[in-house]
């Protein structure tokens, strides 16, 4: 009992934070997370400053509208690559991951979601011989 209560406290930092990585398509994100008034920091600015979008705002939101922590903690990430929707969801990827590190209680909550999986779905490469991955050229009968 012990042993586990000494892993979970060593994977948090000398500030209290449990740091996370959270990928999703060419998207990487460094997540940073600690107990406080629930802002959101994203590479220096607010969640409202850097995805304006709502429902960027939203997916970011979502592991801690899951277990029902909207303003109990604070998030510091650090993202990049990709668009803005990949990052979102690398954001929501590490938060998720941060969530389950700094209390294990969480975990089970976020795996029913599938917060905790990593989506493998990626662009396709274009093929030689295609116009695009998939997508022939035209063809011309004469």
């Amino acid at each position: 009992m012990e042993e586990q209560e000494t892993t979970i406290v060593n994977k948090l930092d000398n500030k209290e934070r449990a740091y996370a990585t959270g990928k999703r398509k060419n998207s990487v994100a460094r997540v940073w997370l600690k107990r406080g008034n629930g802002e959101i920091k994203i590479n220096g600015k607010s969640i409202e400053k850097y995805f304006s979008r709502p429902v960027l705002q939203m997916v970011v939101n979502q592991p801690l509208n899951v277990i029902q922590a909207e303003n109990n903690y604070e998030i510091m990430a650090s993202v990049k690559g990709g668009g803005l929707s990949g990052q979102a969801g690398a954001i929501r990827h590490g938060i998720s991951k941060a969530l389950s590190i700094y209390d294990n209680s969480n975990r089970p909550a976020l795996k029913k979601v599938g917060f905790l999986t990593r989506d493998p779905r990626v662009v396709e490469r274009k093929k030689s011989g295609l116009a695009k991955a998939r997508r022939s050229y035209q063809f011309s009968k004469r």
